[in-house]
């Protein structure tokens, strides 16, 4: 008797954690179709990516710096490449051309909306940086400075396809949670 009573209890206490866990996920999250964004980026990569002089080069690792993220950091990593791409990307980059520029704004202006949505959870106390988040985005700031500015902005448009995958599958996975 005594034996169930502690198997429940422990059954209880880990649903209750786990809970807490994914809880201020499920509340911080983006909710924002982000369709209108890939098909933006799709209709200017083409352009964007031929620009791109360091193809060997990456800013945002996809098997690295991303791809570690633990679920409880999903909410500060969004947070702080939202920052990276309308603070340094989006300002950094002189696009001559008027229809790619439109299309480059209307994802910035789709950042922007995110952003200020992951700031009510940030007020909230929901959306926390552990070290590990905060040595990702670190990487990924540094990866930029070791390019010329105008190389780091095309590179790090080129790439937009990684960070925008990377929202789709945290997303969904925070959904299913």
């Amino acid at each position: 008797m005594k034996v169930q009573r502690v198997s429940l209890w422990l059954l209880g206490a880990m649903l209750i954690l786990c809970s807490v866990h994914t809880h201020p996920l499920r509340r911080c999250w983006i909710s924002m179709d982000m369709r209108h964004v890939e098909e933006s980026f799709q209709e200017i990569k083409r352009a964007i990516q031929t620009r791109d002089n360091f193809q060997n080069v990456t800013i945002l690792s996809p098997l690295g710096a991303l791809q570690s993220i633990k679920p409880l950091d999903v909410c500060c990593m969004t947070k702080n490449l939202l920052a990276f791409y309308v603070d340094r990307v989006f300002k950094d980059h002189q696009e001559p051309n008027p229809q790619i520029l439109r299309k480059i704004s209307s994802i910035a202006n789709s950042f922007l909306y995110m952003q200020r949505t992951l700031q009510q959870c940030q007020v909230q106390s929901q959306c926390r940086c552990s070290q590990e988040a905060t040595n990702a985005t670190k990487i990924i700031h540094d990866n930029y400075d070791q390019l010329e500015v105008q190389s780091a902005a095309i590179k790090s448009l080129g790439e937009l396809n990684i960070f925008l995958a990377w929202i789709d599958k945290n997303h969904q996975e925070t959904s299913a949670a």
